[in-house]
């Protein structure tokens, strides 16, 4: 049975906003260590382009099972604990990829990486509900820009360790990290009592009914699922063109991108403003363009330097603006479920980030850059099409 209980009111300081942007960006950052490393864990296990991408999968694919089996709970369950119980996880499998002396042993560690690595999708409903209303869109927006900028600065430091001290230390360090943040969080965190007392059957079960009851939560899955396999397109690939003919870069190279894109995460917290001011459809849209211009640019630019900066910036603009609306969006749907709503979002996101990642290696196979950026824009152009029918029906 659904048995709700109103959450009390309460606030959420500047301190605590940052505390959780840190902590997304850190614990996100582990399932995107592995993208700038393939060619090293290649070499490591002597295996092929196409093999060694199964890893950038893997993660994504664990990341959506703990999205999907784990993350409703902070509905049901006390958050503070969940989170903490959820690093402890990661940081255990982060060092047992370290260890790996084969090649199922490092997928399955990816895979429990990625299962562990749900925390910010506990954060982010936890900081929702702590914010008043008329500034939830600007917190959410400053929270998540720390999980952003997490995700690209992520393969910056695992691209310049992985260069100067090998990959298994990029495991190791990401390891220390949870440690060192588990004992913080432990701390700082506040308590965040459960909205939901019914069964976790009668949780997981509800996920349906808010599927099949909310037009809008559909549309904001099915756009995420687009936007997310777009971005994965990119940053599975890129690594790949970067390390071949004209550039022949090394990881800690490619992993300067990464600098480059976070320059994009600056655009989280005036979406999340422009949330609160105009309603999320302007911006979603907005983000869908930038995103779409970024790959006709980077479909020109496989030999230009300058010409995938200025497209990795514009799409991850994009994809932030875009994620930061339609999920100010979806907690505006049921605030008494704001875990299980995320819950439905991200896990469709996620699951369009492992499919981007998958085809992106078969398209790079198949077709080189061209086949890549031809995908890319056929995910976010689907998104788009998703919002235009979506407009005419409301």
């Amino acid at each position: 049975m659904d048995k709700r209980v109103k959450a009390p009111a309460t606030t959420i300081s500047k301190g605590l906003v940052m505390l959780m942007a840190i902590t997304c960006g850190l614990v996100v950052a582990n399932i995107y260590y592995n993208q700038p490393l393939l060619v090293q864990i290649a070499e490591t296990f002597h295996l092929s382009a196409g093999q060694v991408s199964i890893i950038a999968t893997i993660t994504q694919v664990g990341y959506t099972l703990g999205l999907l089996f784990i993350v409703p709970l902070g509905d049901k369950t006390e958050r503070r604990k969940l989170i903490l119980i959820k690093i402890a996880g990661a940081a255990v499998c982060m060092f047992l990829a370290a260890a790996a002396v084969n090649f199922p042993m490092l997928i399955a560690a990816s895979l429990l990486i990625g299962f562990f690595s749900a925390v910010p999708q506990l954060l982010l409903p936890m900081a929702a509900t702590l914010a008043p209303e008329e500034s939830r869109g600007r917190i959410v927006g400053k929270v998540m820009s720390g999980l952003l900028i997490g995700i690209l600065l992520s393969r910056t430091l695992s691209g310049f360790i992985g260069a100067h001290l090998g990959w298994r230390t990029v495991f190791i360090t990401g390891g220390i990290s949870m440690v060192i943040l588990m004992f913080i969080l432990a701390a700082k965190l506040p308590k965040n009592p459960p909205s939901f007392m019914g069964s976790y059957a009668s949780l997981m079960k509800s996920l349906v009914t808010l599927i099949r009851e909310l037009p809008s939560l559909r549309q904001a899955a099915f756009t995420g699922f687009c936007m997310f396999g777009a971005f994965s397109v990119f940053w599975t690939t890129l690594v790949f063109l970067l390390e071949g003919s004209p550039f022949f870069f090394k990881s800690d190279m490619v992993g300067l991108f990464g600098i480059i894109g976070a320059c994009g995460a600056l655009a989280a917290p005036i979406a999340g403003k422009s949330t609160d001011n105009k309603g999320p459809h302007f911006t979603i849209r907005l983000g869908i363009i930038a995103a779409l211009a970024a790959y006709l640019i980077m479909g020109f630019s496989a030999a230009s330097l300058l010409g995938l900066i200025a497209g990795v910036i514009l799409l991850d603009v994009g994809m932030q603006v875009t994620h930061i609306s339609n999920q100010s969006k979806v907690f505006a749907l049921r605030p008494e479920a704001r875990s299980r709503l995320n819950t439905v979002y991200i896990s469709s996101s996620f699951a369009g980030g492992s499919v981007g990642s998958l085809l992106g290696a078969i398209a790079w196979g198949e077709g080189g850059w061209i086949a890549v950026c031809l995908l890319g824009a056929a995910f976010i152009l689907t998104a788009f099409i998703i919002n235009i029918k979506q407009r005419h029906l409301q």
